[in-house]
């Protein structure tokens, strides 16, 4: 633990030297940022010994809990036998052994494993991917018309330049709209703001008819389609209707498109399967993975792949068709064993089944908040609930953007021991997969609170 004048100087030097991701640093002029020297399991602890439950997961990646014996042993035995080596033409076992679990775990046609370093640049790759594809496949004249994706105007896959010309949250991206290339945006099925007035009684889907004009007029312009299945995170944590996922992707199938699924925020468990496609069966051209895939511990991500795609990069050389895309911590062993040793967790601990009575509680438990008389919408799905606030619940007019709610919220939440940290107006909780049924009660009980006591001052 740090000593009060270590503190100090500490948070000195971060004012100093320190520009932290997605935060306006002035709101640090007068209040410190959390400081956090330690985790166990579901819990966070800072420089004075106050615990708080890792509400959002740090930043959703955290499965199994903090500092779980398996994977501190994993970290420890790899790192004293072989800590990096670039993955050009060599290879190693910890590697090859996550490659081979994941291609049992994902859709069988999904047999090849690209590595890369994040969540962004696992949408990058499938994009690059996809658009190579049709160049090899159709020829170069033809193919160049294939320059064009698809995505859904709140869908979010990261902050590098290609995951921001598809993703539709521009209030993250707007100031760098002059270097993203073109694609198309259709509606997300985000049922409480329904864009043609629907509701889920009378539900047709009709977010998709402008997926089916821009398939039918511009298929061959289309490289794919790319989305985040069954929850859109950083949108607003939007849960899809049933059948959505099933009819967008019947529609890309018969346009002859690629789909492209990420599961960076819903794979390994989140949805309550191991991997959020599980819910409606589709299985995807790629599909990007990574948070979860270690446990939070190391960067790493996955684009999985078929056997076609693959094949058609397989070639002599100087035909040129090589995949010419990599990074130095590509296939990091390190990364390799951690995550081998998070899948063998699911596996040794039964995580799936042994969540289901939290996940039970967590959703029936988020109904109550409907007492709250600023919660607009309720909704959730697997180890995830979020509460939309509005300022007027008949109009669903928001809050101004100047009154900052939600910002207010996580304040009080680190008050109560939660890191709560808003979307906008929506506040949510992403749970870890180890977290009782005990602790989702006292969680939606201290979330309870929080927000009424915010939204009512």
């Amino acid at each position: 633990m740090c000593t009060s004048s270590k503190y100090n100087n500490l948070l000195r030097a971060d004012r100093q030297h320190l520009w932290h991701p997605y935060t306006q640093m002035k709101d640090f002029e007068q209040r410190d940022p959390l400081f956090i020297v330690s985790a166990k399991g579901p819990f966070l602890y800072d420089h004075e010994g106050r615990c708080y439950y890792d509400s959002i997961s740090s930043w959703w990646s955290n499965l199994h809990g903090h500092c779980h014996p398996k994977i501190i042993e994993a970290i420890t035995r790899q790192s004293s036998k072989l800590d990096h080596v670039h993955f050009a033409a060599t290879t190693h076992e910890p590697g090859i052994e996550l490659a081979q679990q994941l291609v049992s775990l994902a859709p069988s046609s999904l047999s090849r494993v690209f590595y890369s370093d994040n969540g962004s640049t696992a949408c990058e790759v499938a994009m690059k991917m996809s658009f190579q594809y049709w160049l090899q496949t159709e020829g170069e004249r033809d193919a160049k018309k294939r320059h064009i994706f698809i995505s859904l105007d709140r869908g979010y896959h990261g902050d590098t330049f290609g995951a921001m010309s598809v993703s539709g949250t521009s209030w993250y991206h707007s100031s760098f709209s002059p270097f993203l290339f073109e694609s198309f945006r259709i509606p997300s099925p985000y049922c409480y703001r329904c864009p043609y007035n629907s509701n889920i009684e009378r539900c047709g889907i009709e977010c998709l008819m402008p997926l089916g004009k821009i398939l039918n007029e511009k298929a061959d312009e289309i490289s794919g389609v790319i989305v985040e299945p069954m929850l859109q995170g950083a949108g607003g944590m939007i849960v899809h209707p049933r059948g959505y996922i099933e009819k967008l992707a019947s529609m890309v199938k018969t346009a002859g498109v690629h789909l492209i699924f990420d599961e960076v925020a819903t794979g390994f468990g989140r949805t309550g399967k191991m991997f959020a496609l599980e819910h409606s069966g589709v299985t995807p051209d790629f599909l990007c993975l990574s948070k979860g895939l270690t446990n939070g511990t190391m960067p790493l991500a996955v684009t999985m792949t078929t056997e076609d795609i693959y094949m058609a990069f397989y070639d002599d050389f100087h035909k040129g068709k090589t995949f010419f895309h990599g990074h130095t911590y590509t296939g990091n062993p390190l990364a390799c064993a951690v995550a081998v040793a998070s899948l063998k967790i699911f596996e040794e601990e039964a995580v799936l089944e042994r969540i289901k009575p939290a996940i039970a509680q967590l959703q029936q438990g988020k109904d109550n908040f409907n007492e709250i008389d600023a919660v607009g919408d309720v909704r959730g799905i697997g180890m995830v609930a979020a509460f939309e606030l509005v300022q007027n619940r008949g109009s669903r007019e928001p809050f101004s953007s100047e009154k900052r709610l939600g910002w207010q919220i996580y304040l009080e939440g680190l008050e109560k021991g939660l890191i709560l940290r808003p979307l906008g107006d929506v506040i949510y909780l992403l749970l870890p997969l180890c977290l009782e049924k005990t602790d989702i009660e006292r969680l939606l009980e201290k979330t309870f609170e929080v927000i009424q006591k915010v939204s009512t001052a």
